[in-house]
This record gives structure tokens, sequence and C-alpha cells, in this order.
């Protein structure tokens, strides 16, 4: 079973490694070189529209850090450079050693700028934001293009589990039937807190190394009930009541 993962604005600073582009998932395979040279190409030109725009920062003072090269700035695994509410709750530092390598194999991070990564994958610190584009390439646009052939051949026979926020859809559709994750809170669809409960499940699925949907379907999550389960022609929904 695969588990595709949606990105995190927030990013924990530091790193201990240089950038290799070369070492993502697919390498530089289908121009990803041109979706980066694109994005090195506008931070060298320090147009302060465009860098807000990139960023979805106003203030100058506050987007300095992410004016570094990538090719000389420091490197973190993607499942620690990322730091918003979903990587909060899955706590990576905090699992043991097979729920970590669980995830290395497993974890597929939809990224703005690198596009499908692996979890172990080491990225720079970097900004952007979701739905901004680089010059005239819209990220989910482009690796929906080049990189979903490379996807579903990986993926084969595979299942796949989706934790994505929606909006990632546009980067990627598997071709057979993935499984999603509904949560609701007295009846009512949670919409922010459910990246909450998205890392809550990941962390619970690397701690117990949950390999399928039947066994995911058939874990006992703390705070979580399965109340229902929808299929359609694409998808299989788990409905899950927060308790």
């Amino acid at each position: 079973m695969f588990i595709l993962f949606a990105p995190s604005e927030d990013k924990r600073e530091g790193g201990n490694c240089e950038f290799l582009p070369s070492s993502l998932l697919f390498g530089l395979e289908k121009s990803r070189d041109e979706m980066l040279n694109s994005y090195r190409m506008l931070i060298d030109t320090q147009n302060p529209v465009q860098l807000q725009e990139l960023f979805g920062i106003k203030d100058s003072d506050k987007y300095q850090r992410f004016l570094k090269p990538l090719d000389t700035a420091s490197c973190l695994q993607a499942i620690e450079r990322y730091s918003g509410v979903a990587y909060e709750y899955l706590n990576y530092l905090a699992l043991p050693e097979d729920a970590q390598e669980y995830l290395a194999k497993k974890v597929i991070i939809f990224s703005n700028l690198f596009g499908p990564i692996r979890a172990s994958d080491t990225i720079p610190d970097y900004k952007f934001k979701q739905g901004s584009s680089v010059g005239h390439i819209a990220p989910e646009v482009f690796y929906k293009k080049h990189f979903s052939g490379l996807l579903d051949e990986m993926i084969g026979e595979n299942e796949v589990l989706d934790l994505r926020a929606g909006f990632y859809d546009k980067f990627y559709i598997p071709k057979d039937t993935s499984t999603t994750l509904k949560f609701l809170k007295e009846g009512k669809v949670v919409s922010h807190w459910a990246k909450a409960y998205r890392g809550l499940v990941l962390r619970e699925c690397a701690i117990h190394q949950i390999k399928s949907t039947e066994m995911l379907e058939k874990h006992v999550f703390s705070g979580l009930e399965m109340i229902d389960k929808i299929h359609t022609s694409r998808k299989k929904e788990l409905i899950f009541s927060i308790l």
C-alpha cells in the first residue's frame, strides 16, 4: 500500500546535508529541472511583487530565509522539513525506527515545488504558496502532465491510501480505486482540523505497520470511530466520527 500525503506551508529551518535534485523520486526525469530552474530565476530577480506572490508573504523581512540558493541550502528529509498541523500530529521524530522506516517506504508527498517526492527525500528550506505559479508554470498542471505515468508505473497493483487535501488531486489521480477518509464532528464535516486527523491516522498506520485498506478498516483508532464507507467508481471513502 502506498500513502499519498500533502505538504505544509510551515517548514522547519536548518538541515544537515546538501541538496541533490537527482536524488529525489524520479530524479530530474520529465523536466523537473525546468520547474527548479524557473524557481531559481525568480528568486534571483529579487522582484518584490513576484516574490510576495510566490511566497504568500508581503513583508520582505519575513521571507529573507527563503532567498538562499537551493543548491547550497541545507537539507532535511521531507517528512522532517514540513511542520504544519498534519506533521505536528504525526510527530515523526518521536516515532520508533520501524515506524519511520514504514513512512520512508510508503509515503509520497506532493510538493508544490518538487512534485511527488518520498518522505525520506532530502529537500531544502523553501516557500511556495499553494496555488501560486512560477512564471507560466502552474505546478499542479506541470506535475500531473509529466509525472502521472511514472507514479502509475511505480504504484502498479498496490493499494493507495490518499490522505491529501482535495487540492492535490490536481497533481495526480490514481488510475485505480483509492481510499480516502472523511472526518465528522457531531455530524458535520471537519475541514481545517482534518489535517490533524490525517496526521494521526498516518502515525497509527506507521506504528502498527498497516499494509492494506482491509487492515485500516479493522484498526481501532483512539478518538475515532469508522461509521460508514462509500464506494464510487474511483474512490472508496471511509467515514470517521470524531469521538
